[in-house]
């Protein structure tokens, strides 16, 4: 028969194993949590949210994307609320939403001309991705900015009107003779706010490239920009998002350079919360970011919406071909 001792050192030996198998267990559940993507209601967040998990699933983490909700706003939400982990988001776009009078327009930091920094001690003017940094919410974080994916309202000329033009820098001398068309609407990016024709596109044109435009006509949706362009109403228009986006492609239209980000940049970029992922999922992520490009992504956004292709295996097949 056990003595007394004997018996209390055996209860506290199993109580050790038994607490000990509990923080195992419990820890063991923490790290099989899901992590859970959103998407937006647009082709482009669901497309981006099925390359996120795809890819960080090949982590060894599990992923669930979340699609359907809603507006920036409400899967922003979402995030603070802590029902989604990570989501995707254009840079400029949610700096717009996070802080709407910054003057951030440029993706990366650029020194102001040697000159005029010397009569103005101007210093170099914030990037998208450090003012998107300094205006991030407590609790939330960014990785790389893809770069590669260059989002940005498009400036298209009929491409009888556009022999002689390559950039906006190039048309702003003819500015004033030009008939311009402004698509309003949210067609091509359903998640991006309509366009102030004034504060959005004229006043931008006007301040960056001195493109003085004397007289527009604003049309209600990007597609009716096109048709208008195609029977010449306009020489020229300006896109809500890449015409590139339209359906059927804009190969009728000459596309013009911003190289001075008349218009603010719009690059895709992982928002997700702090400490929600480990250093090899953000590395990862970063990966995306590097080899993610506009051509690519273009594509697979008008197969998923215009072919009603599967966004998982789109992002899939993506993944695959970029040994992700």
């Amino acid at each position: 028969m056990k003595s007394a001792a004997s018996v209390r050192t055996w209860i506290r030996v199993l109580f050790a194993a038994t607490v000990a198998m509990l923080v195992v267990s419990c820890s063991d559940g923490d790290s099989r949590r899901p992590i859970t993507v959103g998407a937006g209601n647009s082709a482009q967040s669901e497309l981006i949210a099925e390359i996120y998990a795809g890819a960080l699933a090949r982590t060894g983490a599990d992923t669930v994307v979340k699609r359907g909700l809603g507006q920036r706003g409400d899967y922003l939400a979402a995030l603070d609320a802590g029902t989604v982990t990570l989501v995707g988001d254009d840079s400029g776009d949610l700096l717009t939403a996070l802080d709407s009078g910054s003057p951030a327009r440029r993706p990366d930091r650029i020194a102001p001309d040697k000159a005029v920094a010397a009569e103005t001690s101007k210093p170099p003017a914030a990037s998208v991705a450090e003012a998107l940094s300094g205006a991030l919410p407590e609790g939330l974080a960014i990785s790389d900015i893809d770069d590669g994916t260059d989002l940005r309202p498009s400036f298209a000329l009929r491409e009888q009107a556009a022999e002689k033009f390559a950039s906006l820098k190039d048309v702003a001398p003819h500015c004033g003779g030009l008939t311009v068309g402004i698509a309003t609407g949210s067609e091509l990016d359903p998640l991006r706010r309509s366009p102030d024709p004034e504060r959005d596109v004229l006043e931008p044109l006007r301040s960056i490239y001195h493109c003085d435009i004397a007289g527009h006509t604003v049309y209600p949706s990007d597609t009716a920009l096109r048709n208008a362009l195609r029977d010449g109403q306009v020489r020229a228009g300006v896109f809500t998002a890449p015409a590139t986006l339209l359906p059927g492609g804009a190969d009728e239209l000459t596309l013009l350079a911003d190289p001075e980000y008349a218009f603010r940049a719009q690059n895709i970029v992982p928002l997700y919360r702090q400490g929600a992922l480990t250093d090899q999922q953000i590395k990862k992520l970063n990966y995306v970011a590097g080899e993610l490009t506009t051509a690519d992504l273009i594509d697979l956004i008008r197969r998923l919406r215009d072919e009603h292709a599967s966004s998982a295996e789109l992002a899939r097949g993506w993944l695959d071909a970029h040994s992700l």
